[in-house]
């Protein structure tokens, strides 16, 4: 429902029981354009699990077609027609035959987490939405990142990345967010390449558009944030796209050269509170539990505790991601933990020796543990329930720069 969301003037079709559109109710930001509590619903009862809801279906999309005004609608199976066995692409398939833009996926809770209901998502548009293209537009590049709303920096995260794209020259095509939707979508044939930054969500989709579409990718694992991982990013992207060196580092110049001036302000600060937190840990996603630890490792020089990951990362990516997480600065190593059990985390977390104060970025979830230990916490992954997100990121030089703000706020409250 989220990634749906997500798309401007995208409209979810559920065929579940009436409280699956409820759970969004539950986080802010989430109304937008069409809020939860008017997605169409089959809500389908005892009857429709003994008989079949496939008619219910038809006529509940046949009605939102007619009084919703939106540029794509997407079914969403929930469990229980999954288990019953309706036949939604035969459904769906008549509507697709008229011309209307509906598309379906199967999204039942128990086969898998919002990461995966994302892939699904984005693979159901290319393949039952898109058409081959034999034009290619110059310097277009389809650009994708992690899960809208799942990851609540989501929206500036990829207005900055768009941002660093257009100055390297790439004109980046993405259909997240603000005046993105359908027009965005149709474009996405005629891009040169795709672009995937995120360690592992979205690679099943780069590979659909690819046997799909035709179209290339280039995977890069890590979100950049701050300067070092940043200046990778952009010369990784400018080698595939071949644009000159020369460019490339003159974007990179100027922006060090401005993000440097900063930290080199906050050194005093940066050298007093180094005795507070001499380790940290990150119990976030795969994107954030890598992207933050190569950047207060490579741009900050802390040193790292255990990374917890709690994304169910599927077995076949683990291997790449630990050694990322081999790979930093000054020949630090970094221990990582895939693990999805928070009281597993937590005592851990309670065991190691941080030698001084713990500094844990992470989901709620850690912020009693944290400050029971007489760490400094900050809330930078799900549930983020301490701060309201529109449109901050942590993406790039600049997001490098707010996590740096936001990490020393809560260092400096301490003594205030």
């Amino acid at each position: 429902m989220q990634t749906v969301q997500a798309i401007d003037r995208a409209c979810p079709i559920l065929h579940s029981g009436p409280g699956c559109a409820q759970k969004l109710s539950d986080t802010t930001g989430s109304s937008g354009y069409l809020s939860p509590q008017i997605f169409p619903c089959t809500s389908i009862n005892e009857k429709d699990v003994v008989f079949g809801g496939v008619k219910k279906l038809s006529t509940t999309i046949e009605n939102s077609l007619k009084v919703i005004d939106a540029d794509l609608f997407v079914v969403l199976t929930g469990c229980i027609p999954e288990i019953t066995g309706d036949d939604v692409a035969d459904v769906v398939s008549k509507f697709q035959e008229q011309g209307k833009p509906v598309v379906f996926t199967p999204t039942a809770g128990f086969k898998g987490n919002n990461y995966k209901g994302h892939e699904q998502i984005v693979d159901a548009i290319v393949t039952q939405y898109l058409q081959p293209s034999d034009e290619r537009e110059k310097g277009l590049v389809n650009l994708w990142a992690d899960v809208p709303y799942q990851d609540l920096f989501w929206l500036g995260n990829i207005r900055e990345l768009e941002s660093l794209l257009t100055e390297i020259g790439l004109k980046p095509n993405t259909i997240f967010g603000y005046q993105r939707g359908i027009e965005n979508i149709k474009k996405i044939p005629k891009a040169e390449f795709n672009l995937l930054v995120s360690p592992w969500v979205g690679v099943q989709n780069m590979k659909t558009m690819e046997k799909h579409l035709g179209i290339p990718y280039l995977h890069y694992p890590v979100l950049p944030v701050g300067a070092t991982e940043t200046g990778k990013f952009l010369r990784e992207v400018g080698k595939f796209a071949k644009i000159s060196n020369e460019k490339i580092e003159a974007v990179i110049k100027k922006h060090e050269d401005y993000f440097y001036y900063l930290i080199s302000r906050y050194a005093d600060l940066f050298l007093e509170n180094r005795v507070i937190n001499k380790q940290f840990s990150v119990v976030a996603d795969a994107q954030y539990a890598l992207g933050i630890t190569k950047f207060l490792v490579n741009d900050l020089g802390l040193l790292p505790a255990k990374q917890f990951i709690t994304d169910d990362t599927p077995k076949q990516f683990q291997d790449a991601i630990k050694a990322e997480f081999q790979n930093l600065n000054y020949g630090i190593k970094a221990d990582v933990d895939f693990q999805t059990d928070g009281f597993k985390i937590h005592e851990e977390i309670k065991s190691h020796d941080y030698h001084g104060y713990p500094l844990v970025l992470g989901g709620y979830y850690e912020k009693e543990v944290t400050e029971n230990l007489k760490g400094n916490f900050l809330n930078i992954s799900w549930p983020v329930l301490d701060k309201v997100v529109f449109d901050t990121y942590y993406a790039g030089y600049s997001g490098g720069i707010r996590l740096i703000e936001d990490i020393y706020t809560v260092a400096v409250r301490r003594f205030n």
